[in-house]
């Protein structure tokens, strides 16, 4: 699974990095974000997480 010949796994990767990194960032007030902001992105992290963890699970199978 490529995407421009890079792996779908590897891209959500580094998208659930960077949004983890928002997390920790606006979860310790170093950045200043309305906490609706916080909580779509921790939503969001936690659907690309799974996605992520799923298409590696079943990659290597």
């Amino acid at each position: 699974m490529l995407i421009g010949g890079v792996s779908i796994i590897l891209i959500l990767g580094l998208v659930n990095f960077l949004l983890l990194l928002f997390q920790l960032a606006s979860g310790l007030r170093w950045i200043k974000v309305k906490f609706g902001v916080h909580r779509k992105t921790g939503i969001a992290l936690f659907i690309v997480a799974v996605i992520h963890g799923a298409l590696a699970t079943l990659a290597y199978l």
